[in-house]
């Protein structure tokens, strides 16, 4: 009897087993994925994608207003088309006298875009992409007097330049070489901006600037120059030659010049025997600036001269008897015949203050010296 009823537990106990087993719950099966309807893709952009889409301007009341431009009641004779993203010059209304182009994406400059603006002034095309400019563009401009091109990709100088151009800036191009007769007859020219390009000796002829008799500005910095550019007009004011390899200057370069007063060689390769002793010996010059050379000593100047940058050079002494443009002073009380020199940088040098006594008695309107 009693092993009957511990065979029944004991089934019992298996069925039990056995039903908690079955009982566990199952994975659910995964639902086939519905798929969407396929989206067509998008087009590819047209434009490089580099280049944001061209601003419209506001509505004008001037019909013949571009709408990539802006045109003013208050200046109607100005087209305002920079910080457009433009690419192309749309077509200029024969009304304008000054057209703002600056900061687009301008490629090439073509005479349709100027066919009615034949009264043009003042054009700026700075900071843009443009690599070609049309020798007949300033055919339809024959009246404009300011060209601003710089901060573009030129590899040249703009052919046909109009006789009555007062400026022209071509900085931070790459011009390389400019043929003969790029600036012949254009008397009128004041100011040429050559900065930054890639300028070398054999890239400017001796005539390359012999036309430009009204000349007043010439920027030739930041080049590859190894030597004093050939024939600049005498009547020139400003020469800055910054940045370039010249290591010499001849003796007789400055010769002639009657108005020169502002002249800068900083970061060149210049040394003494490189510079003769009275080459800047120019009664015009009123400021000198020779920093970051390779000079030992100090030039002999002109009493003239007002402001003279020497910072950063090889010099280890100053010699104020050798470098005094009329000789020591002494005690002469009236100094208005005196040098004029007010500004002296020597910092850079291998000198310790104070400056020589003889130095002091010979620059009498000295104010500021840096060392």
């Amino acid at each position: 009897m009693k092993a009957g009823a511990g065979l029944f537990s004991a089934l019992a106990l298996f069925l039990l087993i056995g039903a908690v087993f079955t009982q566990r719950p199952r994975k659910p099966t995964r639902r086939p994925a519905i798929r969407k309807p396929a989206v067509p893709a998008e087009p590819e952009p047209q434009e490089p994608t580099d280049f944001p889409p061209p601003i419209l301007g506001p509505p004008s009341s001037y019909p013949d207003c571009p709408r990539e431009c802006s045109c003013s009641p208050s200046y109607p004779n100005s087209l305002n088309c920079e910080n457009r993203n433009i690419r192309v010059i749309p077509l200029i209304p024969s009304r304008s006298h000054y057209l703002y182009l600056q900061n687009n994406y301008i490629s090439e400059v073509t005479a349709e875009s100027f066919v009615n603006a034949t009264e043009i002034r003042w054009v700026n095309l700075a900071n843009n992409r443009i690599h070609r400019i049309d020798k007949q563009v300033f055919e339809k401009i024959p009246a404009l007097l300011y060209l601003y091109v710089h901060r573009n990709q030129l590899k040249e100088v703009p052919a046909g330049l109009p006789a009555g151009l007062e400026q022209l800036r071509l900085s931070k191009n790459r011009i390389s070489k400019i043929p003969s007769g790029a600036f012949s007859k254009m008397g009128n020219l004041t100011l040429l901006d050559l900065y930054h390009n890639q300028l070398s000796d054999s890239g400017l002829g001796k005539n390359t600037f012999k036309d430009l008799k009204s000349l007043m500005q010439l920027n030739l910095a930041h080049n590859i120059l190894k030597k004093m550019p050939d024939g600049v007009p005498s009547g020139l004011i400003q020469l800055f030659l910054d940045r370039n390899r010249i290591d010499g200057i001849p003796r007789d370069y400055f010769k002639g010049f009657t108005h020169l007063a502002f002249v800068r060689l900083n970061y060149n390769q210049l040394s003494d025997k490189g510079i003769p002793k009275a080459v800047f010996n120019v009664s015009s010059l009123l400021d000198l600036q020779l920093s970051h050379n390779q000079l030992s000593s100090v030039p002999l100047i002109n009493s003239h001269l007002e402001h003279l940058h020497l910072d950063h050079n090889s010099i280890e002494s100053i010699n104020g008897t050798l470098i005094c443009p009329n000789g020591l002073q002494g005690e002469v009380i009236d100094h208005s015949h005196g040098p004029r020199l007010r500004y002296l940088r020597l910092d850079g040098n291998h000198l310790s203050p104070p400056l020589p006594l003889d130095v002091i008695m010979c620059f009498r309107h000295l104010y500021s010296i840096v060392i």
